[in-house]
């Protein structure tokens, strides 16, 4: 979640219809015919399961997944709202306020005026109902008031499921006689660079989808027939997990439906990069154990991550890794340890920067020095300005001009560096011989080092307390993640937080990301014997 400073937004004059009457819209008429939510018919899509879940036990919901991404989205909702309100005369309905009856009396009469961009306006027909996030009244005189219906996403790209949620939405606004002229999805544009002036026009770009939209709606009177059966339903669904619990989105219910089902000794969704059609093939023969994986599906990795978890053993080729990591060691010069936190907001803050670019704001860097002495540096900017300029020239100062700079995950961190030597073209030469002797020790770990307990991941955090058990992560105050981290920077550069509070949050990602680099520098012992 970014917290972007109030002064860097464009802000228009924009008509709030608050009242204060909440209400629940899928419980507002008796069963068997319910109000679904656009979100829930959605939610049927991926699985009828989830919908009877979400209707009939929504406390077995695990919404933090996804609470970076509500976040996200909430945040282009309202940038689109100054964006498109060009003659100043936008109303939004604000359902959080006034509750979904007056939602629908205030946006039928705006719906018939006519005069006014609608943001929110609630529509329902026919069981279902939706929040039209841009409605922009497209008149030839008033006997043809047509509405420019415009579903506006935080992502970069037109999905799959963003072609169902407006034909679902153009369908609840056509069933209620409203008038569409066109149906857009409007998503973030990652060329848009910002200017730092508060003015975001330009951030969205918009794909029209009207003769796509209103030609299914056939198919979503179906799915809103079948939604209502399951949601009228006293049984929940029989269904197993499978690969639509993670897509389009990951299933908050998932927890619940594994709890159901039997669990296997060793599953095979610890073998890395294993393929949707040998998973598919699996489920079709009702293979769930590790054991029973044919060999001939396997790769070589595969076969080893099979073996040794069956076996409760760990592979290390410890000679392999030694003489790999011994050809980088530079004769008499210190061996550094880097790793970096970035943000990337959708909606960018600073100068310069387009939306989702990785913006670094904190690095650590364990030096260790030929005799052996272990020294900590770090970089950290809460100021809320621009921290990029900093944390560039603070590393170029900190990393010295020979020896090997170890990092875990080498493409992450050199396409950041990159990054900093394209915005500052006077450190540029700097910053590349900083990138010259990058050194990556993931690799290292991927070809020779495998802990049951890794799960068929290499990250740092499924390593690190195979090699070294005594560091760990969930010893951390506040921040124990990398989400975590984003989360607390965005906080402290926020206008709203107290000195106190941004000194607590400094000294828990102080900590995060000493922890991060001290890790390296134990894997590396551990891989040099």
């Amino acid at each position: 979640m970014s917290n972007i400073p109030t002064s860097n937004i464009i802000t228009s004059p924009l008509t709030l219809i608050s009242l204060s009457r909440p209400a629940d819209p899928d419980r507002s008429n008796t069963p068997p015919m319910r109000n679904l939510s656009k979100s829930k018919i959605i939610a049927y899509r991926q699985c009828p399961k989830r919908l009877w879940l979400e209707i009939h036990k929504p406390e077995l919901r695990d919404d933090s997944a996804s609470e970076v991404v509500f976040a996200i989205g909430n945040q282009v909702g309202d940038i689109a709202q100054d964006i498109y309100n060009t003659d100043d005369t936008g109303v939004l309905i604000d359902i959080n306020e006034i509750g979904w009856p007056e939602a629908f009396a205030q946006s039928e009469k705006l719906l018939k005026a006519g005069d006014s961009i609608i943001f929110e306006a609630a529509m329902q027909a026919n069981g279902a109902l939706a929040l039209a996030d841009v409605m922009i009244p497209d008149a030839n005189g008033k006997d043809d008031l047509q509405w420019q219906m415009i579903e506006v996403k935080s992502s970069t790209s037109v999905k799959d499921y963003h072609r169902d949620d407006v034909a679902v939405q153009s369908y609840i606004a056509t069933s209620t006689g409203v008038k569409l002229s066109s149906v857009s999805l409007a998503h973030v544009d990652n060329t848009f660079v910002y200017q730092g002036d508060g003015n975001y026009r330009g951030l969205l770009t918009e794909a029209d989808l009207t003769d796509e939209a209103m030609s299914r709606h056939d198919e979503v009177k179906q799915w809103l027939t079948d939604a209502q059966k399951v949601a009228a339903s006293d049984t929940e669904p029989d269904i197993c997990t499978g690969s639509h619990c993670s897509s389009p989105f990951d299933c908050p219910f998932i927890d619940h439906c594994r709890s159901q089902e039997p669990q296997p000794d060793f599953s095979f969704s610890c073998l890395p990069r294993f393929s949707a059609k040998n998973k598919e093939q699996l489920a079709a023969e009702d293979i769930t154990e590790l054991r029973d994986v044919p060999d001939n599906m396997l790769n070589a990795q595969q076969t080893m991550v099979k073996q040794h978890t069956l076996a409760g053993t760990t592979y290390f080729d410890a000679k392999a890794a030694t003489s790999e990591l011994s050809q980088a060691t530079v004769p008499g010069a210190p061996h550094y340890f880097l790793d970096f936190e970035t943000t990337n907001s959708a909606i960018p803050i600073w100068k310069g920067t387009r939306p989702y670019q990785q913006v670094p704001f904190q690095f650590s860097l364990h030096t260790l020095q030929t005799d052996g002495t272990l020294d900590q540096d770090t970089f950290l900017d809460l100021s809320g300005a621009d921290p990029r300029r900093g944390f560039a020239e603070a590393l170029i100062k900190l990393c010295g001009n020979t020896g090997p700079i170890f990092v875990y995950n080498a493409g992450f961190e050199k396409g950041v560096i990159r990054k900093q030597a394209e915005a500052f073209p006077d450190l540029n030469d700097e910053l590349e011989a900083i990138i010259d002797r990058i050194v990556d020790l993931l690799p290292i770990a991927r070809n020779y080092y495998y802990h049951p307990s890794q799960q068929g991941s290499w990250s740092i955090k499924a390593v690190l307390p195979a090699v070294c058990p005594d560091l760990t992560y969930s010893d951390l105050d506040g921040v124990q993640d990398g989400n975590m981290a984003v989360k607390a920077y965005q906080e402290a550069i926020s206008p709203d937080s107290s000195p106190e509070r941004k000194a607590e949050i400094q000294d828990q990602l102080d900590k995060y990301c000493a922890l991060d680099t001290l890790a390296m520098v134990r894997m590396w012992q551990y891989f040099m014997g």
